[in-house]
């Protein structure tokens, strides 16, 4: 019998991984296209972002992605980092926030183009794909056009 390939392309996520496998393996692919995208249950409509392969609600595994690029969303809060977690202190200082897409919130970070000064709670801000120095791969929220 031969041995079992590892899907392990979610490795690719954030600045440090912490998880190497997930069953939405197919997020990194669409990140490397620019593409951002999230899941919705096909039975029960719930929205899920960061993406989800099963139904928290229904308890299905029927999922759909759909793309979240362009969609607009209000930022809620953010805070600036100065001291981070193992892995992340050359990425000091970075902004965090939480976004309202209206069907889902989404934690994440704003883009380091953006100054303190012009971010408010109630700006339209957008997301999109994004890769790191290091080669990997996330996503990060721009100030909407």
């Amino acid at each position: 019998m031969g041995k079992k390939e590892i899907d392990d392309r979610f490795k690719k996520f954030g600045t440090v991984s912490f998880t190497a496998m997930s069953k939405v393996n197919d997020f990194i692919d669409y990140l490397e296209e620019g593409k951002v995208m999230a899941t919705r249950c096909t039975h029960c409509g719930q929205s899920f972002f960061p993406p989800r392969a099963d139904c928290c609600g229904c308890l299905t595994s029927d999922m759909q992605w759909f793309e979240v690029n362009g969609r607009p969303g209000k930022l809620m809060t953010h805070s600036l980092m100065k001291f981070g977690p193992v892995g992340f202190e050359d990425d000091l200082p970075y902004s965090i926030a939480v976004v309202d897409f209206g069907e889902f919130k989404v934690f994440g970070r704003l883009a380091p183009e953006l100054s303190e000064e012009e971010v408010q709670a109630g700006m339209e801000v957008e997301v999109k794909a994004n890769q790191l120095p290091n080669g990997q791969l996330n996503y990060v929220f721009v100030k909407k056009d």
